[in-house]
């Protein structure tokens, strides 16, 4: 089944697969054609930039103008692994890709499946993930095959995904490293390696990196943060507890993102977990934020912007 995966995907065909944050819905990067049937199927806003998965350094040097010094040691320390590095494209990278930008973001999973599978096909995957555009993550096969259906070629289905949550980005392109998302790698850990982080201050409506859009990452029943005043009080309400609540008799489902309040275990859980909510039939999720640290921020982050996916 991997070698096929392999030879649609060269063949200009798509496929998606497992890595070790979600599954990812690729097609080779330097073909515009099966690009865009990523698009299609997503139904993705051509202005929301894709994401190059590589399983080499080669592979990723063939994708840049240069790699800068920053990024050496960031592939160093994290590769493979959740961290995506922006960096200045080269011009075989169609601007479907890019959203038109002259930059381009790349990364080496830290998933067997994954890195054979573009180590087979003999090309860079450009892979956003493998769902419909705006709505939740998947982390299993199960939820591809939910959401998506035969409007794949291919589906590898290499279990659970074991981090759970998009990787961080951080941008090389300008004279300092810049946080874009955050994700499965802590921020706190790439500045421990590179120094402090510039962050970006607000959600560009035209984004410079893949997840950036205020509104994404949504289940279809509406979701508030506990700390919303305008959250229901009344209904069948779901609950996305950190930890395991005290008044439990209010809640028509209840879903535990980590017994022991550990955040790795929680961000591994958060998608799954938000899955099993919205197929109960509820009329709201009420969602806690979890601490704002480590791994604690790429999941509030989703949450976020779940919940504004909601009001607006």
């Amino acid at each position: 089944m991997l070698e096929q995966a392999a030879r649609i995907i060269a063949a200009g065909g798509i496929v998606a697969f497992p890595t070790e944050t979600v599954y990812g819905l690729g097609a080779n990067a330097f073909d515009a054609s099966a690009v865009a049937r990523i698009f299609e199927v997503k139904n993705r806003p051509a202005f929301d930039p894709l994401i190059v998965h590589v399983a080499c350094r080669g592979q990723a040097a063939a994708c840049v103008e240069r790699v800068p010094d920053a990024a050496r040691i960031l592939m160093d320390t994290f590769w493979p692994g959740p961290l995506t590095l922006v960096m200045r494209k080269i011009g075989a990278i169609p601007d479907l890709v890019t959203a038109g930008l002259p930059t381009v973001a790349v990364r080496m999973p830290d998933h067997p499946t994954a890195l054979a599978l573009i180590r087979l096909a003999g090309v860079p995957v450009a892979a956003p993930s493998a769902n419909p555009f705006g709505v939740l993550s998947p982390t299993t096969a199960e939820h591809v095959r939910q959401r998506l259906g035969d409007k794949v070629d291919a589906l590898l289905d290499g279990g659970a995904c074991p981090v759970g949550v998009e990787s961080t980005i951080v941008s090389l392109a300008g004279e300092r490293p810049v946080l874009l998302r955050p994700g499965g790698l802590p921020a706190e850990a790439i500045e421990r390696v590179v120094g402090r982080l510039e962050r970006v201050a607000s959600h560009p409506a035209k984004p410079s990196a893949p997840g950036q859009l205020a509104m994404h990452y949504a289940p279809g029943t509406p979701l508030f943060l506990t700390t919303d005043p305008a959250a229901p009080a009344a209904g069948r309400i779901g609950l996305l507890a950190f930890r395991p609540p005290v008044d439990e008799d209010r809640f028509a489902g209840i879903e535990v993102l980590s017994p022991k309040g550990e955040l790795r275990e929680a961000a591994g859980n958060l998608f799954a977990a938000l899955h099993r909510l919205d197929a109960m039939g509820l009329d709201a999720i009420l969602a806690e934020p979890l601490p704002e640290q480590g791994l604690g921020v790429a999941v509030n982050d989703r949450l976020r912007r779940a919940a504004a996916s909601t009001k607006g």
